[in-house]
């Protein structure tokens, strides 16, 4: 099982230095260590940056003016798609 708390740690890290308002997925791209292959773990959780954003597309809602409301996007979309 996920550690919520985990995950959202290496979200925040990954996706705090973005340049906010961000308006679209591609957005996010330039300030991820490894661009889309950029990997997030968590117990027998593992996926890409690029496989986040397929998974989570019907759950975000573009433009985010901050890391911690697309952070808590991903989080509930990840609870949402049975993923955490």
């Amino acid at each position: 099982m996920a550690d919520e708390a985990e995950l959202r740690e290496q979200l925040t890290e990954a996706f705090e230095g973005a340049d906010y308002p961000v308006s679209n997925q591609m957005g996010l791209v330039p300030a991820l260590p490894d661009g889309p292959m950029t990997k997030f773990e968590s117990g027998d959780v593992s996926f890409t940056a690029m496989e986040l954003g397929t998974t989570l597309s019907g759950h975000q809602e573009f433009p985010y003016d901050d890391v911690d409301s697309l952070v808590d996007d991903v989080i509930e979309g990840l609870k949402a798609e049975g993923e955490l």
